[in-house]
C-alpha cells in the first residue's frame, strides 16, 4: 500500500491536472471536500433525536406527576426514556424552564404564571387540560371571598401555582397579605386534619400541587364545604387566563350525591411548555403522549378537547401547530422512532449537499471551459496591440523592438499547458503568432503552411 505522502502527491498532482491552477487550486479544492465532508458528520449526528428527555412535574402523588408518569410509560414504547423531575408545581416548573443551568427539556406550566417574565426562549406545545382552584372550609356557607377577611388560610407551598392565583384572587377581593388575611403552611397530607383541629380556616388547593387522595378526602367529608364561585363570570372576565368550570351533581358519587348540588370553580389550563430547541419528532411524541391521556372526557372536559393549540401567555411551536394541522411527519408516521431518525438524519445531510451538486455540475464545466480558454483570449489582445503599433511604424529599429517583443509572447504561449480537448485553440494561437511574426518581417502574405495553421477560430475582438 503506497505511504500516505505519496497518495497526497499523486491527489495533488491528478487534481492540479484537472484544474490547471497549480498547488494552491488544488489543496483550495482539498480543504473544501474535507470541510464539506467534516460538516456532513456534523450534521448527521446532530440532527439526530434525543432518546432521553427530562420533564419537570410536581410533588409525588399530584396530577402533574401521575400525567408525567403515563407519559414515561408512551414513550417508552418508542424508545425513549422519559426522566421525571418533581417539584414544588407549575411556579418552580417555569423556573427551572427559564434556568439554562437547569436539566430539563418540558414541563407543565398553569395559565398565569407568566407575569412580566421574558419567555422567548419557551414555546407551548398546547393546552392539555383545566385546572380548577378548590377552596375547603368549615363552618357556615360563604358566598364571596372576601368573608375570609381575617382567617387563617393555607394558600399552597412557595413554588406552586396554587399560591400565585391564591394571592392574586385575595388582592382581587381587597385581602392583602398583611392584616386582612393570615397564611399558615400545612403540609398537605394534613390538610384535612388541620382543617377539622381549626388550626387553619380554610385551604386553597389544586391538583398540580396536592396529592389526590388528598383531594379525594377533602372532597368525601361531610363537615367539611367546597367553595362556590358564585362570581366565577367576574372573575373569568378580569383575569383572563381563569376559565368557568362547574362540578357537577352527584359527579364524584352518585350513589352518595357528591356534591350535593353543582359547585362552580374558576382555573387556567395546564399547558404543556417546552424549550425552543426541542426536537421536532420528540415534539410529535409528546404530542401523541398528550392525545392518548388528555383526549378522553373528564369531570370539567369534554371528549377531543384536548390537547389543543390554545395560545395564551406562550407561542405555539411551529412545530406542534403543524402537528395540530397534520399530525405527526410521514416518516414517524409510517416507521419505528429509531428507523424515522436515521433516515431524517441522512435526508438532513444528503438534500443540502445534493442540492448544491445539481447546479455545481451544471456550472463547474462553464467554468472551467471558461478557465482554459481565458488563458488562450488574454494573448489576442497582446498580438492585436503589437500588430497594431507595427502599422503606425516602419522603421526597422522599430520593428526590431516589436520582433523582440513577439519572441517574449511566443516563448509564454509556448508554455501554456492545456487539455487536449483545447487542442485546437491552442494551435490556433500559435499559427496567429506566426502570421504576425510574418508580418513584422514584411512577408504580407502568408505562405500555404503558415495560413493552414492560422486557419482558427476567429479572434474576439
Amino acid at each position: 500500500m503506497p505511504a500516505p505522502d505519496k497518495l497526497f502527491g499523486r491527489l495533488i498532482t491528478r487534481l492540479d491536472n484537472l484544474f490547471g491552477h497549480g498547488l494552491v487550486v488544488s489543496v483550495g479544492v482539498i480543504l473544501a471536500i474535507g470541510l464539506t465532508v467534516s460538516l456532513g458528520v456534523f450534521t448527521f449526528f446532530n440532527t439526530a433525536a434525543p432518546t432521553t428527555l427530562t420533564i419537570t412535574s410536581g410533588p409525588e402523588g399530584s396530577s402533574f406527576n401521575r400525567i408525567a408518569e403515563r407519559y414515561k410509560k408512551i414513550l417508552a414504547r418508542e424508545g425513549v426514556k422519559l426522566n421525571i423531575l418533581p417539584s414544588e408545581g407549575s411556579t418552580q416548573n417555569l423556573a427551572r424552564l427559564l434556568d439554562p443551568k437547569t436539566a430539563v427539556d418540558v414541563g407543565f406550566v398553569l395559565g398565569g404564571e407568566v407575569a412580566k417574565t421574558n419567555v422567548d426562549r419557551l414555546m407551548s406545545l398546547g393546552s392539555i387540560n383545566y385546572q380548577p382552584l378548590m377552596i375547603f372550609y368549615q363552618g357556615e356557607a360563604r358566598q364571596l371571598l372576601s368573608e375570609f377577611k381575617g382567617a387563617r388560610l393555607d394558600i399552597g407551598a412557595e413554588g406552586s401555582g396554587t399560591r400565585l392565583l391564591a394571592l392574586a384572587l385575595l388582592k382581587a377581593n381587597g385581602l392583602e397579605p398583611k392584616g386582612e388575611a393570615s397564611f399558615v403552611e400545612v403540609d398537605a397530607k394534613d390538610l384535612l386534619t388541620a382543617l377539622q383541629e381549626k388550626t387553619v380556616d380554610a385551604v386553597f388547593v389544586m391538583s398540580d400541587s396536592t396529592p389526590t387522595d388528598v383531594l379525594r378526602k377533602l372532597l368525601r367529608t361531610p363537615d367539611v364545604h367546597l367553595f362556590d364561585f358564585s362570581q366565577a363570570d367576574a372573575y373569568t372576565r378580569r383575569i383572563s387566563y381563569l376559565n368557568k368550570l362547574v362540578l357537577p351533581k352527584g359527579s364524584l358519587d352518585l350513589g352518595k350525591n357528591i356534591p350535593p348540588e353543582d359547585v362552580h370553580l374558576i382555573g387556567p389550563t395546564v399547558e404543556l411548555v417546552a424549550r425552543d430547541d426541542l426536537h421536532p419528532a420528540l415534539s410529535d411524541l409528546l404530542l401523541e403522549a398528550a392525545r392518548e391521556v388528555h383526549s378522553g372526557p373528564g369531570l370539567y372536559r369534554k371528549r377531543g378537547e384536548f390537547p389543543a393549540p390554545q395560545e395564551h401567555e406562550f407561542r405555539i411551536s411551529p412545530d406542534a401547530t403543524r402537528y395540530y394541522t397534520t399530525g405527526k411527519t410521514f416518516l414517524y408516521r409510517t416507521f419505528p422512532f429509531w428507523v424515522a431518525s436515521l433516515i431524517a438524519r441522512t435526508l438532513a445531510v444528503l438534500v443540502p449537499i445534493v442540492l448544491l451538486l445539481i447546479p455545481g455540475l451544471r456550472v463547474a464545466p462553464v467554468i472551467y471551459r471558461w478557465r482554459i480558454e481565458s488563458r488562450i483570449h488574454r494573448w489576442y489582445k497582446v498580438l492585436l496591440d503589437l500588430e497594431r503599433e507595427a502599422q503606425k511604424s516602419t522603421s526597422p529599429n522599430r520593428r526590431t523592438e516589436l520582433l523582440k517583443k513577439l519572441d517574449h509572447i511566443e516563448a509564454n504561449v509556448n508554455r501554456i499547458v492545456v487539455p487536449a480537448a483545447f487542442g485546437d485553440l491552442f494551435y490556433g494561437l500559435r499559427g496567429h503568432v506566426k502570421f504576425v511574426r510574418n508580418t513584422l518581417m514584411g512577408e504580407t502574405e502568408p505562405t500555404e503552411t503558415d495560413a493552414d495553421s492560422a486557419d482558427a477560430p476567429s479572434t474576439p475582438a
